[in-house]
């Protein structure tokens, strides 16, 4: 529990801090506001100075999660460097990477069943997130045969998918455990074949 309290102006963020924890130990909805406030040190009524209910909470956790996302997204495609498929490719090692360092966030925004569309500002957030990959698709989808191009969208969200399947999978509590290879091996493999298969690689690359 903290018991260090907050300092003045910050209590709606000490709340959303104690709802990561309690995401993280329970669950999306292992927990009450009474118990948020709790850990963050306040009274259950303070709580309602800043939200309306649990979900409004959530969905603040998910929004800042969605930003940093957003930004480790951004770092990893670093403008389509050196190569549009090594940029693509580095979006989908950064989407592991997200899920590991921050299991609050990630839980608030992909397994709380909140929708994104909840508040314009969240909304906001994961299309800002989503953009990225979909501009590292687009870059890519320079070099696939004409003939065999689907939409970048598509492509973004086929990687997407395929990054979300090895975190849920292979990724959660212990990485690789459920797995004889690191989950990174297996999305860069599963990668690799998509994009085989869609003739960006040669079929011995």
């Amino acid at each position: 529990m903290r018991k260090q309290g907050y300092h003045h102006g910050n209590l709606r963020q000490a709340l959303v801090e104690a709802c990561l924890d309690l995401i993280q130990q329970n669950g999306p909805t292992g927990f009450t506001l009474s118990e948020a406030a709790r850990e963050a040190g306040v009274t259950p009524a303070a709580v309602y100075r800043h939200f309306e209910g649990r979900e409004d909470l959530i969905a603040e956790a998910a929004r800042q999660g969605y930003a940093i996302f957003a930004d480790v997204m951004e770092y990893a495609y670093a403008d389509g460097l050196p190569s549009a498929l090594a940029a693509f490719e580095a979006t989908g090692r950064a989407y592991l990477a997200f899920a590991r360092k921050y299991p609050g966030h990630y839980i608030a925004m992909f397994e709380s069943g909140l929708s994104v569309n909840r508040t314009p500002d969240l909304a906001s957030a994961a299309a800002r997130a989503r953009a990225v990959l979909e501009r590292a698709a687009a870059d890519l989808s320079q070099h696939i045969p004409a003939a065999k191009r689907p939409p970048a969208a598509m492509v973004s969200a086929h990687v997407w998918a395929m990054s979300h399947g090895v975190v849920e999978l292979f990724a959660r509590g212990s990485p690789g455990t459920q797995s004889p290879f690191p989950p990174e091996d297996l999305l860069e493999s599963a990668i690799g074949i998509y994009l085989r298969g869609l003739g960006v690689l040669p079929p011995d690359a």
